[in-house]
């Protein structure tokens, strides 16, 4: 959940909008032999003390586990350090006796099987969200992007919202919940959104205006403070970054990697846009919603929903046109010939989500879908 309010840096101060990115990984720990979700006390109480170093950090049950990358300049340096958090969170879980699984469900696991890690922040959630803290049984993957100040974080948030289904779609890592194939290759996305406080935000305006609201909602009782924002993007509350939560754990990592530069990217185009006083595009929040349920039922297997034009879209032509919008950024930066293979490898490959019911379709067994999210995550 990041609930640390995001520990991955994004930034050491007031560079321009979209030259830092880090990433924050949630994983599922399971045993390495029958792929069980399975509690890991010590490996949380470990992980609380900080004795699992500056990468990698405790999560709201001991069945689960977060690295965080540092400050990235470059696809590159995003690529070694989703490779060096993800091998010493494992190397930790192994020392542990269980392994990690990379994606946002368990196939076969239920809720009733997490213990809450002993931690006076996770306590105080279950104190204030009860049955929806306790049901925490999702990982997701939140991508800080650096800004210079917080009216900057607002504007590209103001001019982001249309562009998130599109993010998502390409992120699918649970179609299997408690058991069962949802039809969704996000079913995150649904159990997520039974929280007051997740989803799009609503246009802001102002960087005074997110501070009454963030003021309002503490009055309400249901956030304690920013941190507790878990919006699909949102002005980070102790770091100068903007953080995308909207995300399935991406079990490639080389799907991590694109997922993150296409963040970055979308960034520096809006915040440009925002410097030259170019309008935000219009869309009413229940469209927003539904194509943002579209994207998590069918991902880059189907039809996207445009919450501008209100058209469906062919989601290849939705990414498409996303990259089309982000080219020249790209290009400048030395990326885009490089995001197009990758966008090209993830249609080609499917999403981890389509991967997954692969192997479902071919064994009928949920314990062989882990073990392939476990070896696929590890780079096996």
């Amino acid at each position: 959940m990041g609930e640390g309010g995001g520990r991955a840096a994004g930034g050491l101060g007031p560079e321009p909008a979209g030259s830092t990115v880090g990433v924050e990984e949630e994983f599922h720990l399971v045993d390495p032999e029958t792929f069980a979700l399975t509690p890991s006390p010590g490996l949380a109480a470990a992980a609380v003390r900080r004795e699992l170093g500056e990468r990698v950090h405790a999560e709201i049950t001991t069945t689960q586990l977060e690295t965080a990358t540092g400050v990235c300049r470059s696809m590159a340096e995003l690529r070694a350090g989703l490779a060096v958090t993800r091998a010493e969170a494992r190397a930790a879980a192994a020392e542990s006796g269980v392994a990690l699984l990379a994606a946002s469900t368990h196939p076969s696991a239920t809720w009733r099987e997490q213990v809450i890690t002993p931690f006076p922040r996770y306590e105080d959630m279950v104190g204030r969200w009860k049955g929806l803290a306790l049901q925490q049984d999702i990982c997701g993957c939140h991508v800080h992007v650096g800004v210079p100040d917080l009216e900057t974080a607002v504007a590209v948030l103001d001019r982001a919202r249309p562009y998130l289904p599109v993010l998502l779609a390409m992120t699918g890592s649970s179609p299997f919940h408690e058991g069962v194939d949802t039809g969704y290759e996000s079913y995150r996305t649904l159990w997520w959104s039974r929280w007051p406080n997740t989803g799009p935000p609503e246009p802001l305006g102002s960087a005074d205006a997110f501070q009454e609201l963030v003021a309002g909602l503490v009055a309400s009782g249901v956030v304690a403070d920013a941190s507790h924002l878990y919006w699909d993007l949102r002005p980070t509350s102790h770091l100068p970054t903007v953080e995308f939560r909207l995300a399935d754990v991406c079990t490639d990592v080389e799907d991590a990697v694109l997922h993150a530069t296409v963040c970055a990217s979308l960034v520096r185009v809006l915040a440009d846009r925002a410097e030259r006083d170019v309008a935000p595009a219009s869309a009413r929040p229940e469209l927003l919603r539904a194509a943002r349920w579209r994207a998590a039922r069918d991902g880059i297997g189907g039809l996207l929903f445009d919450p501008v034009s209100g058209n469906l879209v062919e989601a290849r032509e939705a990414v498409e046109r996303l990259l089309r919008e982000l080219a020249d950024d790209l290009a400048e930066r030395g990326e885009e010939d490089e995001v197009r293979d990758l966008v090209d490898r993830l249609f080609a490959r499917g999403t981890s989500a389509a991967r997954q019911r692969v192997v479902w379709r071919e064994t009928g067994d949920l314990r062989a879908v882990a073990a392939a999210v476990v070896r696929e995550g590890s780079g096996a």
